[in-house]
């Protein structure tokens, strides 16, 4: 592990930029924390926080001048990668044909470094490349972008209000799918990072940045502080055979307790960062010479999205919000071999009547625990 000081970060910057990299990062925009392009670390949510919790994210100053000393905000990294809007292909009358030209897919056009990607994030990272490189029917696009991005992740030393990934074993700190990965160390003298590398790309650019070894001090007191993140969590998920119950209580009246309060606004899935439910459009022009296909994001809480001849096969509140949290927590495991819930909490945050994934899996297994308990007499 190695040293790197605050007033040497733009070197780390520079490195990535100078390779050709298109340097992403966070930065304030509207009142939260979104994920842009960030020259320099003037750009960067200097000595800024958020408060988190249901139904409810602002910003606030710190009293120190970190640069990651914010959870997340409501914009995850897959919008770079499985962007909202994607022209497929174009096409051009030909007489009584007409030519198709797909849309192209070179990475070396855009290559992303991202910088402040938390563990959590990693994961959903991982989740996507399971989604849309590794089953029969490959993403080109997706696939062309992301072998040529630079991970940089960052350690989480503060828990957010609505952070649960401790219970998704994804987080606090981040153990692979990084090139580099970032502790944010401020005290009253120092303000420094530890600095780990995780691919030999990483270790190229710190070896041209010629950092310090970090000492056991150093070391030691990052490890406390993320440790202090996982116990600090806002929520927390019992996991324990959480996908057979599911299953197992399809008509829980407890669905029809949470349909009575979500709006079906579709919040918790945009802010998804595993999310990757799509539409298909297709346009045309006037003159009926030129037509254009792109996809773009949808969610299963719409009501067209479940559409087929005859109708909705989810027509009712209760059937969509039940789709979502039950493929999220159980089905998912049945297609990826994993859960879809990372337990960054943005879902919680961002739901405008403050509904709780945990709180909803809690119900659930609370309900089966009375249940199971033997009659008293």
């Amino acid at each position: 592990m190695f040293i790197l000081q605050r007033t040497e970060f733009d070197r780390l910057l520079t490195a990535l930029q100078q390779r050709g990299y298109c340097v992403l990062g966070p930065t304030v925009r509207d009142g939260a924390i979104a994920y842009d392009e960030v020259p320099s670390s003037d750009n960067f949510p200097v000595g800024w926080t958020d408060e988190q919790r249901n139904g409810a994210y602002r910003l606030k100053k710190r009293t120190d001048n970190a640069l990651f000393g914010y959870v997340v905000g409501p914009y995850s990294w897959k919008k770079f990668l499985f962007p909202p809007v994607l022209k497929l292909f174009s096409a051009k009358r030909n007489g009584k044909s007409f030519d198709a030209q797909p849309t192209t897919h070179n990475s070396q056009l855009t290559k992303f470094a991202f910088i402040g990607v938390r563990s959590c994030e990693l994961h959903a990272l991982g989740i996507q490349d399971t989604i849309f490189t590794k089953g029969e029917y490959i993403d080109p696009h997706y696939q062309s972008l992301r072998e040529q991005v630079f991970v940089i992740a960052v350690n989480c030393t503060e828990a957010g209000g609505t952070c649960f990934c401790v219970s998704m074993n994804t987080g606090p700190k981040a153990s692979s799918g990084f090139d580099l990965a970032l502790t944010e160390i401020i005290n009253e003298k120092e303000h420094y990072f530890v600095v780990e590398s995780g691919s030999e790309q990483g270790k190229e650019i710190l070896k041209e940045l010629s950092l310090p070894a970090a000492d056991a001090t150093s070391i030691k007191e990052a490890s406390r502080r993320v440790q202090n993140a996982a116990q600090h969590m806002g929520k927390t998920m019992n996991t324990t055979n959480v996908k057979q119950l599911l299953q197992e209580n399809f008509e829980h009246p407890r669905w029809d307790d949470t349909a009575k309060r979500c709006l079906t606004c579709a919040n918790c899935t945009m802010v998804c960062p595993t999310c990757f439910c799509t539409t298909v459009e297709d346009v045309t022009d006037l003159t009926g010479e030129h037509a254009e296909r792109w996809r773009k994001w949808d969610s299963c809480f719409t009501m067209d999205f479940s559409y087929i001849h005859g109708g909705s096969i989810r027509p009712s509140v209760k059937a969509r919000y039940r789709q979502w949290m039950t493929h999220k927590l159980s089905t998912w495991f049945d297609q990826f071999g994993t859960s879809g819930c990372v337990g960054c909490g943005r879902c919680i945050t961002w739901c405008p009547v403050g509904i709780d994934i945990t709180e909803e899996v809690r119900a659930i297994q609370n309900n089966r625990i009375k249940e199971q308990l033997p009659v008293s007499v």
